[in-house]
């Protein structure tokens, strides 16, 4: 089985700790790989992190395998890869598909679809999402493939350099353009659903309208703010519900599921931090709702 390894050169003399601490492995990370059966090498030679680097030097991190959760299994589920290298793995999720197991959906979900993913390529890996989303939104999701490379993703979400695009049909006629300003929060009599709540959590969706259709419209948009169900329930606060979101005012006449789907996601890639952005196509059941209302 493969385990997840990391390869810099020196561009100067340093300390292998203020190295590594420059490519942001954590002092937390730096004791697992000490304790827990990771190494880190300089040329093919084990050391620690007070050796000294000199310019030109390899230096190799291998990071500890990880425990896989408890009662998750792996299930031969096919996954729609997008994007796949040694660090990240970006898919495009079906809808009905829960991201992790639940109580109501105990499998078929993606964490199940990606461990055996992993299993067969001979890895460790486990489950690690960056960008969730809900069981009956399609589209683009982040996965990372280690504990560091999700930290460091986890770091860009801190400070929304992860950019995620979706695209809606929505009740209504909305014209134009705009941006939703609206705290949510936990519904008091409910354990799923989310309100708007001035002592809720700051939440900020921009909307631009793409198409404007009898009943419905097209809708673009960009989340600033990354809160559970945060599209749905901003656009029901302004009178324009997701189509088939029945949980928030939508009708499930002309699409099963809320007609959400996850378009396009930007990020810098953790280790070449280069910037990278994918697309994904609108699935069937929207496609179908959108030609039916030409």
């Amino acid at each position: 089985m493969s385990i997840f390894t990391l390869t810099w050169h020196a561009e100067e003399e340093t300390l292998v700790r203020e190295f590594l601490r420059q490519k942001g492995i954590s002092k937390a990370a730096l004791t697992d790989i000490k304790f827990k059966g990771g190494s880190i090498t300089v040329n093919g030679e084990h050391v620690t992190v007070r050796h000294k680097l000199c310019q030109g030097d390899e230096i190799v991190v291998s990071f500890p395998p990880e425990a896989r959760s408890e009662g998750m299994e792996a299930e031969d589920i096919a996954l729609d890869v997008i994007y796949e290298d040694e660090a990240v793995l970006v898919i495009n999720k079906a809808p009905y598909m829960s991201t992790i197991p639940s109580r109501e959906h105990p499998t078929g979900s993606v964490a199940n679809a990606l461990l055996y993913h992993y299993d067969r390529q001979g890895s460790r890996n486990t489950v690690h999402i960056v960008t969730r989303l809900d069981r009956d939104t399609s589209g683009l999701m982040l996965i990372a493939k280690n504990r560091f490379v999700h930290h460091v993703l986890s770091e860009q979400q801190k400070v929304k350099a992860i950019r995620r695009t979706y695209e809606a049909l929505v009740h209504g006629k909305l014209q134009g353009e705009g941006t939703i300003c609206a705290p949510i929060a936990r519904k008091s009599d409910s354990i799923i659903e989310r309100t708007v709540d001035e002592d809720g959590q700051h939440a900020i969706t921009h909307y631009r309208v793409l198409e404007e259709y009898v009943n419905c419209s097209r809708v673009e948009l960009v989340l600033e703010t990354g809160r559970t169900h945060q599209i749905r329930v901003h656009m029901s606060h302004i009178g324009h519900p997701l189509l088939g979101d029945d949980l928030y005012g939508g009708m499930r006449t002309l699409i099963s599921r809320q007609a959400l789907h996850s378009k396009q996601l930007t990020f810098t890639h953790p280790i070449s931090r280069k910037k990278l952005t994918f697309t994904a196509p609108l699935p069937a059941d929207m496609t179908r709702v959108i030609k039916e209302a030409e």
